[in-house]
């Protein structure tokens, strides 16, 4: 079957890369050798064999799909959790918004939890992938093939630079030159870019690619939908890279907040939101926001910098093993009294809520130079076993730091470097990152209409049919009513009492009404 594939007869090759195919596909050959083979169909001149190759790594794994929702409440806090912590105290605004803002940081650390489902996983078997690409690269710049094929390459390639970590420094001015609004598929070719950008690759080669997208796209001289399109690309690349961005360029883009479009004006916002996570510095003093503990720890690491902690962010709320140990033998049997004159002396001990010792203990930590935060944390974390409590503690706590105001200047000199966890983004982005608007645009004028007469073929399946206990029997009176001639009801009763009344009637009536439900009352 393997060397069918490298026959001259591209009928028998054809046939036994899509026995491969689907053999891998139902986990019947799904080793390493069947993908390397596989790949070789990648650089096959006949075209048919070429495009199945392709879409052998483009494709989506459908057994391995695993449900979002399916996700276990133990591994933090839950949205019950927060409501019961927030039941408590008065109900003031405040209070409701304080709330509103925490489960909203609660499903964004959600997001950020869930498992990486991975849309293929035969691009994590090939054995050199830095090869592969090259030499796909080298296919695509020599290709005549039709544009959606070109299309397939860059897209494998970008995969293949994204999820490995390639240096592929020739790629992104290939990319550059497709970079205009009236390009066909433009919004892919943004995909691709973002998903070649990680980290390792050089700021400036990323930096010249965003400038691209700012000078083509993001002009007051193209439409709405251009400039947003072109501002979620900048927003998924500095995401993944984000030392491409230059202050300069920030604060320009941040202008867009302001702009009479609504979908530049949501997309300009979440540019900033992003910003305000990773380096709030960057962004103007007005574009800040309220400062968080959580915004103080932001800092963008170097080019090449790797964050290693030796200890568990967030662990110094714990309590060590021995002072631990030191309340068991306290609060144990062994300390219990044995005689009934020892019970009779005791008094009645006021018992502090744990959850006021907890917010006393954070308040005492936040208190603590950084430091000593830091040596607390990894006490804890190489001194005991932590729980799956212990952890839903941390997360608590790390979750609390994107609620609680920043602490005052005094703190902050102290405070001024924090290592910060960076937001993990997953492997893949989806088209929807890039298009999505905030504001569906008007639709013309023969699209209303469509949609209108659609409407009405379809009305009868919506209404109400009314059906009688006997189908023999006669309409009332009132369904009467709704047939007769308006000229024959105009001068009855109801007509004419019904809106006409003036406003000492119904004063009258008012107050009629309301003696009549204080007697029912009295009596």
């Amino acid at each position: 079957m393997y060397t069918m594939l490298r026959d001259s007869n591209p009928t028998a090759a054809k046939i036994s890369l899509d026995v491969m195919t689907e053999l891998y596909k139902r986990n019947i050959w799904n080793d390493a050798k069947t993908v390397n083979v596989i790949t070789t169909a990648c650089f096959s001149k006949v075209t048919k064999i070429l495009v199945a190759g392709l879409k052998f790594f483009l494709g989506k794994d459908e057994d391995e799909k695993q449900d979002s929702d399916s996700e276990s409440e133990d591994d933090g806090p839950t949205a019950r959790d927060l409501m019961v912590r927030y039941a408590t105290g008065k109900k003031t605004t405040k209070h409701k918004k304080r709330l509103e803002k925490a489960m909203k940081v609660l499903k964004k650390h959600k997001k950020k939890k869930k498992p990486e489902v991975f849309n293929f996983s035969a691009i994590h078997l090939i054995h050199d992938p830095q090869d592969f690409a090259e030499k796909l690269l080298k296919q695509l710049e020599s290709s005549k093939e039709r544009f959606e094929v070109k299309m397939m390459l860059m897209g494998l390639i970008s995969r293949l630079v994204g999820i490995h970590e390639l240096f592929l420094f020739n790629f992104y001015p290939f990319v550059q030159r497709f970079l205009q609004p009236h390009q066909r598929e433009v919004t892919k070719i943004l995909l691709f870019a973002a998903q070649a950008s990680h980290q390792l690759v050089p700021p400036e080669i990323v930096q010249s690619v965003l400038m691209t997208i700012a000078n083509n796209f993001v002009t007051d001289k193209n439409s709405g939908e251009v400039m947003t399109v072109g501002i979620n690309a900048i927003k998924e690349i500095t995401a993944r890279c984000p030392l491409a961005m230059s202050e300069d360029l920030l604060q320009d883009l941040a202008q867009y907040k302001s702009h009479k479009d609504k979908n530049v004006m949501m997309s300009a916002k979440t540019l900033i939101h992003l910003f305000r996570s990773l380096n709030p510095q960057m962004l103007q003093k007005k574009f800040r926001g309220k400062p968080t503990e959580a915004s103080l720890e932001a800092r963008i690491h170097e080019y090449g910098e790797l964050d290693a902690k030796d200890y568990i962010p967030g662990a110094e709320i714990l309590e060590g093993e021995k002072e631990e140990e030191g309340g068991r033998e306290e609060d144990g049997w062994e300390s219990a009294s044995t005689s009934e004159e020892d019970d009779e002396d005791e008094e009645w001990i006021d018992v502090h809520h744990s959850s006021d010792e907890e917010q006393q203990v954070a308040e005492n930590i936040k208190s603590m130079p950084v430091e000593e935060q830091k040596s607390r944390a990894a006490a804890v974390s190489t001194s005991r076993i932590l729980t799956q409590e212990d952890f839903q503690k941390i997360r608590l706590a790390q979750l609390s730091k994107e609620l609680n105001s920043a602490p005052g200047k005094a703190m902050k000199r102290k405070n001024i470097e924090i290592d910060s966890e960076e937001e993990e983004r997953g492997e893949l982005l989806s088209l929807r990152d890039i298009e999505y608007l905030h504001k569906k645009p008007k639709s013309d004028k023969e699209t209303r209409l469509a949609t209108a007469m659609a409407g009405r073929t379809n009305r009868k399946e919506f209404v109400k049919k009314k059906t009688k206990m006997n189908p023999f029997s006669s309409s009332t009176n009132k369904e009467k009513k709704k047939k007769k001639n308006f000229m024959m009801m105009r001068y009855s009763h109801n007509v004419r009492t019904k809106n006409k009344r003036s406003f000492r009637e119904k004063q009258l009536a008012l107050r009629d009404a309301l003696l009549k439900k204080r007697k029912r009352l009295l009596k």
